[in-house]
């Protein structure tokens, strides 16, 4: 197996390289964090990165990408290295909020929100897992009623990652409690500072409160931030959560060079 850079590749591989030493922030790993300063750190190096064209490269060009290759991006998260811990505050919304947006949202959510995903101005939050459902998002019970042109959302979600700084939030809701629980669910999405929606951190044995409650009370939304049809939100979740595993997973460095170094020292039984 060859794992060098085709020509193309190491051309690809120089010019991210060239750019990220030409504009690396300086004193970043003081600010990697979820306050203030840390958020403003990442933000900035994230619209550095947009405006030059090197924000979430395998987006389509008409959503704030550059249609680049798969291989594209893992030499560019090779080549970014630890400054993509920068990017530890947008993995939710870049994985995946907007990849959901993209597939199930009108042409007008896409262009309002998806390029402000990709250059940093919103973060996204994944409004999913309630008390007492445990892992079975199917048992969710926070609802939605259509009243008019509005839907109106009361229940809760618990552990929501990064919920008290977001901006924008997707949460999926029960709009048929007649109907087996795989059925009637509908996805939406949502301004974070909508009249009605109470944000608590939960207090972390480390001191730190990454995860949060959210509490919706007669939270009025228009139909038009409906992802998906009325009744399709279980399909409209797989899409998140199958984007969630390949952003979990794929958008890191590989290291592999680290890690074939490391195994040719290894001692086994029969030598390294």
């Amino acid at each position: 197996m060859d794992f060098n850079d085709t020509p193309q590749e190491a051309d690809f591989r120089a010019q991210a390289r060239a750019w990220i030493a030409a504009n690396r922030p300086t004193d970043w790993q003081n600010k990697t964090g979820r306050d203030v300063d840390g958020i403003a750190m990442s933000k900035a190096w994230q619209k550095k990165k947009y405006d030059a064209g090197w924000a979430c490269i395998h987006w389509p060009q008409e959503y704030g990408g550059r249609g680049a290759t798969p291989i594209e991006r893992v030499i560019w998260s090779q080549e970014e290295g630890e400054l993509g811990q920068l990017g530890g505050v947008f993995i939710i919304g870049q994985g995946m909020c907007a990849p959901t947006i993209m597939a199930h949202g009108s042409e007008a959510a896409k262009q309002r929100h998806v390029p402000k995903i990709a250059s940093g101005e919103e973060i996204w939050c994944q409004l999913f897992s309630e008390p007492g459902s445990g892992s079975d998002l199917a048992g969710l019970r926070t609802r939605a009623e259509k009243q008019g042109d509005e839907w109106v959302i009361n229940g809760q979600k618990i552990w929501t990652s990064g919920a008290h700084y977001a901006d924008f939030g997707i949460v999926i809701t029960r709009t048929d409690p007649t109907v087996p629980k795989h059925k009637g669910l509908t996805m939406f999405y949502l301004d974070m500072r909508s009249p009605g929606v109470t944000v608590k951190p939960i207090k972390q044995v480390s001191g730190r409160s990454d995860f949060n409650e959210v509490y919706f009370a007669d939270v009025r939304i228009p139909d038009s931030q409906r992802l998906g049809a009325v009744g399709d939100g279980w399909k409209v979740s797989l899409t998140t959560l199958m984007n969630e595993r390949l952003a979990v997973g794929g958008g890191f460095p590989t290291n592999f060079e680290e890690m074939f170094e490391l195994t040719k020292v290894i001692e086994g039984e029969d030598g390294p």
